[in-house]
């Protein structure tokens, strides 16, 4: 936390300068970093932003990225959308949100990460056909993220047979938080949806 961290947070007070013809992902509220550990290792040739306000979860990524030699994760610890609102437009060819906060009661709903607003940030800094990539195992946060997706214009949802949400996504790295919502007897649903062109 004292020796890498300062290494690998992005800077705030600029615009993101991504590094030249590498392709960037983005991983929203990274947990334990189970996820974003493996789908670095497997593409070193990929820049991973990782984004996660808790620092337990950001410790156990940096011990991980440590022991790996990863050189091609950045961090902000922190909201995602300050990483957002910063990066270039069309800069991302995938971003990941897995297991987000469902907010359940209805009251904190408008809390929920799938919004409007955040859908306009995405919309900006994603690529054309461009993969916005979302699990959980809330049925009511799935249906509220496919009602939003689908009624914003810029992405549009790729499943056409049932299998196509009830199935991870290949090279899928299982996160805690999945591990346990199994083991409770819930179903996962991974949603994918194409940032549409301009």
């Amino acid at each position: 936390m004292t020796s890498l961290l300062p290494r690998l947070l992005i800077d705030l007070t600029n615009p993101i300068k991504l590094r030249e013809r590498r392709e960037t992902r983005l991983e929203i509220g990274f947990g334990g970093g189970e996820h974003l550990i493996e789908a670095a290792s497997l593409s070193p040739e990929i820049d991973f932003i990782g984004c996660e306000p808790f620092v337990n979860g950001v410790a156990k990524l940096l011990s991980k990225i440590d022991a790996r030699g990863l050189t091609n994760i950045t961090l902000h610890q922190g909201d995602a959308t300050q990483i957002l609102d910063l990066l270039p437009d069309n800069s991302l060819s995938c971003v990941y949100l897995f297991y987000p906060d469902p907010w359940p009661k209805r009251r904190h709903r408008k809390r929920r990460f799938i919004s409007q607003d955040n859908l306009s940030r995405l919309s900006r800094v994603m690529k054309p056909n461009a993969q916005l990539r979302f699990a959980t195992d809330i049925d009511d946060y799935a249906a509220w993220t496919l009602a939003r997706l689908q009624a914003c214009a810029a992405f549009q949802w790729k499943a056409t047979i049932a299998d196509d949400w009830r199935r991870p996504w290949p090279n899928w790295t299982q996160t805690k938080y999945e591990a346990k919502a199994i083991a409770a007897g819930r179903r996962p649903a991974y949603l994918t949806f194409i940032k549409q062109a301009d």
